[in-house]
């Protein structure tokens, strides 16, 4: 279990401090990994909105040098810095006397999440490239509002093992875990019988199976309910990033994989749900927008208003549940395979993902070649019971290697 976040049973409360308290004491220091996605954009929105409680300190980017800079004259951070060293010199330029100071590179990335006037790191970056900045937070003792859902599908069991010689927190920032995380404050663990989490279906759930063969990475990305970066969507649309949710759930609650299931919800009102020993459901229920989990993250469970608009009965007023097509969309099965293989196994699941899917969406591959890419490069690549975190690069290598071999071989 991902210490000291998941369960806030009684002796829990009894021994925390008021975290209100905690916030009226100085202004939280925010460093945003990731700050021009759409997480990062939707934490800046909060950070404005919430000034007496939260700073934006430093804002990381990936390549695109406009948004970043455009973000740093409006909210004015300490630094800022672009993980493309390429990008450097146009930064440099269009930040010069600011009083904002700049930096480029993998190098600089780690050492902000280390640095001293940084309270709490959001990553939310998409991907593998999350983990390592994760880690040097946690060895570093900062609270995590994790948005990066790679980090654990990756190396949970290495992250969980970090945790327990750190002070750091991680708290859950997706929409599902969230929603698990508030359904299970004040419960004992002991008595969740299952973690129930949701799925929209994404925008091919009614089409017929035989279908799936033609469609195009447009059509992928028009997701129905949620705003979400193009990489994302796409895992939506294939149920992968549902798979990954699956695999997140185990390191962050500690629950055995078995008590793991996904559930369609097409309107995405209900977040996720926990079942308990005795029969009862709770649900968190919200509007398909992310202010609420990063708000609730970034104040460790302080609720405060976060501007959007409130659900309605009309939101509500019919909500539908039903079973996952696995044979339709075969990439769910990933999650439990690979919680049972165990390893590597899920690294290399989302290393050959993230290969097919940007195959997929510089349409090179066809949509169904994503679960056979995936699969494949899990069947030729070295499997690894206990890895270390050089073990975790290596297969990373070996695997981005051999899906883009069989990109090549699947291209149309």
């Amino acid at each position: 279990m991902i210490k000291k976040i998941c369960f806030a049973g009684p002796e829990v409360q009894k021994n925390s401090v008021t975290l209100r308290g905690i916030m009226n004491q100085s202004i939280k220091r925010i460093a945003i990994l990731g700050s021009t996605g759409s997480i990062g954009k939707q934490t800046l929105d909060i950070i404005s909105r919430n000034p007496q409680l939260f700073e934006a300190t430093v804002l990381i980017g990936g390549s695109r040098v406009a948004p970043l800079v455009e973000q740093a004259l409006a909210y004015r951070p300490k630094r800022v810095v672009i993980a493309d060293d390429s990008q450097y010199a146009a930064l440099e330029a269009a930040l010069g006397g600011s009083g904002i100071e700049t930096a480029a590179g993998d190098e600089a990335i780690l050492r902000e999440m280390e640095a001293p006037d940084v309270d709490m790191v959001v990553t939310a970056t998409v991907g593998y490239s999350g983990l390592f900045p994760t880690l040097r937070a946690i060895a570093a003792n900062k609270d995590i509002a994790l948005a990066n859902k790679e980090t654990l599908v990756v190396a949970g069991e290495l992250v969980n093992n970090a945790l327990s010689s750190s002070r750091s927190q991680i708290l859950p920032v997706d929409s599902e875990h969230s929603a698990i995380y508030q359904c299970l404050q004040g419960e004992d663990p002991q008595r969740v019988s299952r973690l129930i989490i949701t799925a929209s279906g994404g925008p091919f759930r009614t089409l017929p199976p035989e279908m799936l063969a033609n469609v195009t990475a447009a059509q992928a990305l028009k997701h129905p309910n949620w705003d979400m970066g193009a990489k994302i969507t796409i895992d939506s649309a294939t149920m992968l990033n549902k798979a990954f949710e699956i695999i997140e759930a185990r390191w962050l609650f500690g629950v055995e994989p078995e008590k793991i299931t996904a559930v369609v919800h097409p309107q995405s009102i209900v977040h996720s749900m926990v079942e308990f020993t005795d029969g009862a459901v709770k649900a968190q229920l919200g509007i398909p927008d992310m202010h609420l989990p990063i708000s609730y993250a970034l104040g460790m469970r302080d609720r405060m208003p976060t501007g959007e608009r409130p659900l309605t009965i009309a939101d509500y007023a019919a909500l539908t549940f039903e079973a996952p097509d696995e044979k339709k969309f075969p990439c769910l099965t990933l999650a439990h395979y690979s919680l049972k293989r165990g390893g590597n196994t899920a690294c290399v699941v989302n290393a050959a993902n993230e290969i097919a899917n940007l195959a997929f969406r510089r349409d090179e591959i066809g949509f169904n070649n994503i679960f056979d890419i995936i699969t494949e490069t899990i069947e030729r690549t070295d499997f690894i019971d206990h890895p270390s975190l050089s073990d975790y690069v290596q297969s990373n290598l070996q695997a981005r290697a051999i899906a883009a071999q069989l990109v090549n071989q699947h291209s149309k």
